[in-house]
């Protein structure tokens, strides 16, 4: 007998890629739960499976970056309280990052795949289910976005929860208005700006003679950030055309705020409506 629930959950995450760099991407999950009936004449309780197994892939990957330790372009050092992760991308550009153990996870592969990284969850959840549990199957669904999008990576120092870990990202769409008919154009501007891009706050920007760790001498100009959270200190080095600096907070509503008014920069009279969303389903509005 199976059990099913769709839509289970959201993953919000970033995995490294050798040509692209910092990937933030979203996938729905979809569980299908295999096993005989307990005393109760249920496979597992739906409320168990929304909150067991969901917490668990909430631990294991999610606002997480994911590493695929096994690529001969990654290096992993681990140390008392922090981790470093040092991935070097095609062109002998390198990204690296310092940060809290758990704001990593650390893979058995030598490229991420969506098949990998759900047998990855399967073997981790069905270890901690009841034993008349026998079968598990996850599905991981990107978004179905008909209309161009992005992927970004970013981090907020400020947050208490885990988006504050600084290589976290999502797969989003972004709808945009003017007087209020829908604009293609500039909805395509934004997904080719923000392609695989990492975004910063200025206020988080520091000096590579500043990081804690020892960095290669760049071949290309590098974008390094770093800053104290209530998880720990986090840092980073990348090279600077993947990355775009804004003057505030990497928010939703901070991104949606910078879109609308950098458009209403080149739209003058013209009303200005932007729906930017942070990975599936949730977002922010502006209107200018």
């Amino acid at each position: 007998m199976k059990l099913f629930v769709r839509d289970l959950t959201v993953i919000d995450s970033t995995y490294l890629d050798d040509v692209r760099g910092f990937v933030g991407e979203s996938y729905q999950v979809d569980v299908v739960l295999d096993g005989q009936l307990n005393e109760q004449s249920m496979i597992l309780d739906f409320s168990l499976v929304k909150k067991q197994i969901k917490a668990i892939i909430d631990a294991e990957v999610d606002h997480k970056l994911l590493v695929p330790v096994l690529s001969p372009a990654c290096s992993v050092i681990q140390e008392d309280d922090r981790t470093q992760v040092n991935y070097r991308l095609t062109k002998d550009d390198i990204i690296q990052v310092k940060a809290p153990h758990e704001a990593y996870c650390l893979l058995q592969c030598e490229a991420l795949t969506e098949a990998f990284l759900a047998d990855y969850l399967e073997q981790v959840i069905l270890n901690k289910l009841p034993d008349n549990v026998t079968g598990l199957s996850i599905s991981l669904r990107p978004e179905k976005i008909d209309t161009p999008f992005y992927h970004y990576t970013h981090g907020l120092k400020k947050h208490n929860g885990n988006c504050q870990r600084i290589a976290h990202g999502h797969r989003s769409k972004i709808d945009i208005y003017i007087n209020d008919q829908y604009s293609s154009n500039w909805v395509e501007q934004w997904a080719v700006r923000w392609a695989d891009i990492y975004l910063a706050s200025n206020s988080d920007v520091v000096k590579r003679s500043d990081l804690s760790f020892i960095t290669e001498k760049p071949t290309t100009e590098v974008h390094c950030s770093a800053y104290h959270a209530p998880q720990g200190y986090f840092e980073l080095l990348m090279p600077a055309s993947r990355c775009e600096v804004l003057n505030n907070d990497t928010t939703v509503e901070e991104l949606a705020r910078f879109i609308c008014e950098t458009i209403k920069d080149k739209e003058g009279d013209n009303k200005v409506t932007v729906f930017a969303y942070e990975g599936i389903g949730k977002g922010a509005i502006v209107e200018l």
